[in-house]
């Protein structure tokens, strides 16, 4: 072999290393287009631990005197030993681990530094570690022979490198397009043990370390060719459920795994610099519209996905990141419920026009009746039907009340309470208003539910008792002096038909319940300070 290569020349190896040195440090220029600040930090940390490694190379090969070329080999060790550490931070920081952040990984780290440190610098003293020679030929430099403690050093720190490898790798393997280049990228830092190999089997490649090389390509490729396929990567896997990245044409730019495996048209090959609506028409329709949620054939079948759109650049791509949650299940409820609500209000329609026409009947009969002749069965069939009425009126409001909400808008504690207030037939009850607030509700159903109250405090506790409102730290109350309600019946209360008055239809309460639950507050039923009862309505948000 020594036959069939010739010795390369100093210039060779002191350009190439100067040249490692320079695209190590130069580029950390684009290191500012890095989002995540531990990724940038870590990368930064590489670049230039790795350009001062090979620098040191530099040095070591133009040193005019033995000392000071050692002087810059014993950087160059402390420099690379360093880099080491550097590249797993960049890794488990890019790859989403919390190894770098881990207090007792962190401090293991510092400690193996510090050791591998002091038994490279310590060698003059024990030797195990290189001896040097001044030799003339291939040209006049130090030459290092190295010994024991190298070789375990060296296994060591790819031992520790090839984790970072697989970090990286295992990451790869989760987007589906473009990252080929990538793992090429990554293999070309082991290509200086080639180097090395080469230069314990002949004499044509002086022995030292060649890793610096295969980091300045790593960085070089990364920060130019590669950049925007190294940023993507990252956003694309710092999410499980399916991503896809867009351009400012619309097209797609990348995508991760899970999107691949959900979309079947994502799965094959040139799917990348195609329209999005090509592939995913219906994702596509609902892109800078108001909806959200559109309904998808995917690899599991027909689903519904949200669909997020969070406007992003990467590199000098400026774009769209997609991306798309499976709400399949709520989706379906949210429209059963709106199947439920439109059988329901078919059922209220039912009713009003079924029932009120006969009983409409039966109430002009009996008034002629009794103008005939006066009978007290006359008067309980009066009675009767007025219930009946109720009833009905009862049953629309509950049908109208159970379903969800209107448009909500501010309104005010005291300003409501004093509307329904008015609609209400009070006699000499007297209504207090203590506080006021502000917070987000429908009006009309508010009211609603305030008249119902005001009602029942005015049925149970007579017609002078006084009702009080007012507001708590996130809500507000109503309650009354009148005789409270039973500690045993106030889980009841408000419930449907529920009722402590036999006149009364048990409807009531249970709107208010509907009404609140509608709006997504609590309500509950307590004693007032008087010894009455006592409703109160949380989780309401002010304003």
């Amino acid at each position: 072999m020594n036959d069939l290569l010739s010795p390369l020349p100093q210039w060779a190896y002191v350009v190439t290393f100067a040249v490692a040195a320079i695209a190590c440090l130069a580029s950390t220029y684009r290191l500012g287009d890095i989002e995540d600040r531990e990724t940038r930090v870590g990368l930064l940390a590489l670049l230039v631990t790795s350009g001062l490694w090979a620098g040191s190379h530099v040095g070591y090969l133009l040193g005019p005197t033995t000392g000071l070329s050692l002087s810059f080999y014993y950087a160059g060790l402390v420099f690379g030993i360093a880099a080491v550490g550097a590249w797993l931070y960049f890794c488990s920081a890019y790859t989403g681990r919390a190894l770098h952040r881990n207090r007792a990984v962190r401090y293991a780290a510092l400690a193996t530094f510090g050791l591998l440190v002091a038994i490279k610098l310590t060698n003059p003293l024990h030797g195990a570690y290189f001896s040097a020679t001044a030799v003339s030929e291939p040209f006049g430099y130090v030459e290092v022979d190295h010994h024991i403690l190298h070789w375990m050093t060296m296994g060591f720190a790819y031992s520790l490198s090839t984790v970072g490898i697989f970090m990286l790798f295992e990451l790869f393997s989760q987007v589906g397009q473009r990252t080929r280049s990538l793992y090429a990228l990554v293999g070309l830092t082991a290509m200086p043990m080639l180097l090395v190999l080469l230069s314990q089997a002949t004499e044509s490649v002086i022995a030292i370390t060649y890793e610096p090389q295969g980091v300045a390509i790593f960085a070089v490729g990364l920060s130019t060719i590669y950049f925007e396929r190294f940023a993507t990567v990252k956003l694309a896997t710092e999410r499980d459920d399916p991503v896809i990245f867009l351009d400012a044409a619309g097209e797609i730019h990348d995508f991760n795994r899970a999107a691949s495996g959900t979309f079947p048209s994502l799965a094959g090959a040139n799917v990348v610099g195609r329209p999005l609506g090509e592939l995913l028409p219906a994702v596509e329709s609902v892109i800078g519209s108001d909806e959200s949620v559109v309904r998808v054939e995917t690899a599991a079948g027909e689903r519904y996905v949200r669909v997020t759109e969070n406007p992003r650049s990467v590199g000098r791509t400026v774009g769209t990141l997609l991306t798309l949650v499976d709400v399949t299940e709520k989706e379906s409820y949210r429209r059963e419920l709106e199947r439920q609500n439109e059988r329901l209000e078919q059922f209220a329609s039912m009713v009003s026009h079924d029932l009120r026409n006969p009983l409409n009947v039966a109430d002009g009969r009996l008034e002629l009746a009794r103008t005939e002749q006066d009978s007290e069965h006359l008067e309980v069939a009066a009675n009767s039907l007025d219930r009946m009425g109720t009833l009905i009126e009862d049953v629309l409001t509950l049908a109208r009340q159970g379903q969800p909400i209107g448009e909500t808008e501010p309104v005010s504690l005291a300003a409501v309470a004093t509307a329904a207030w008015k609609t209400v037939e009070t006699t000499d009850a007297t209504l207090s208003v203590d506080g006021d607030g502000q917070f987000r509700a429908d009006r009309d159903r508010l009211q609603q539910a305030f008249e119902n109250l005001f009602r029942n405090a005015i049925e149970h506790g007579g017609e002078h008792v006084t009702v009080t409102v007012g507001s708590l730290p996130d809500g507000f109350y109503v309650a009354d002096d009148g005789p409270g309600i039973d500690p045993e019946n106030r889980e009841d209360i408000l419930s449907f038909g529920y009722s402590t008055r036999e006149e009364g239809t048990g409807f009531g309460l249970a709107i208010v319940s509907e009404i609140v639950d509608a709006h997504g507050w609590e309500i509950a039923v307590t004693e007032a300070d008087s010894g009455g009862a006592r409703f109160e309505m949380t989780d309401v948000e002010p304003v």
